[in-house]
């Protein structure tokens, strides 16, 4: 009888280590895992937000879509502008110069590929949201663009529960990571 009792006191010492390492483990898991992907979307984003500037400089404006992106992108130049001379100074004689290159070998050379820029990383075939117009902004009319996407598109089925707010109260798999902003005409992350 004494062994029994042994025996169930070593299964109960098993279980509470075996859950104590799992309730230490868990939110270092979630962290690193949290860390790593939010770090591959944010590039991601930057790599789009960098394909838009280059937009912008070939039409004045920022693409709606991933198709048009892709399609100015592969297809249309950017403009280059070379001036010699003092434009400011009245009494010299300037050149503005104009040249154009292929803004799909400055993609390339950025290391880019269009056909995937689209879709979020972990995010089995989900892709970013996007969204550009023309605002007033001070009296002015400007281009904005905001390219997006939640938390839970890439934190995966694993991560993206609101119970992982215990370990991070700053965490909202319902939140955006995003570049952009369609009320003011920024490019800036908001990480």
């Amino acid at each position: 009888m004494r062994w029994i009792i042994s025996l169930i006191l070593v299964a109960i010492i098993i279980f509470l280590a075996y859950s104590l390492i799992i309730n230490i483990q868990e939110p270092i898991t979630f962290q690193a895992e949290k860390v790593k992907r939010k770090d591959i979307v944010t590039g991601k984003l930057e790599k789009i937000r960098s394909c838009q500037e280059i937009f912008k400089e070939i039409k004045g404006g920022f693409a709606p879509n991933f198709d048009s992106l892709a399609m100015v992108l592969t297809y249309d130049s950017i403009p280059t502008v070379k001036i010699e001379g003092d434009p400011d100074d009245p009494t010299t004689e300037f050149i503005k110069t104009v040249t154009y290159s292929m803004a799909i070998d400055s993609i390339k050379a950025l290391g880019f590929n269009l056909d995937s820029l689209k879709y979020v990383p972990f995010g089995d075939g989900k892709v970013f949201s996007m969204d550009a117009d023309t605002i007033t902004y001070q009296s002015v009319n400007v281009p904005v663009v905001e390219v997006a996407t939640r938390y839970e598109d890439f934190m995966g089925e694993t991560f993206s529960s609101p119970r992982f707010k215990k370990f991070d109260n700053s965490y909202n798999p319902k939140a955006s990571l995003k570049i952009g902003d369609m009320t003011k005409p920024t490019l800036a992350g908001n990480w």
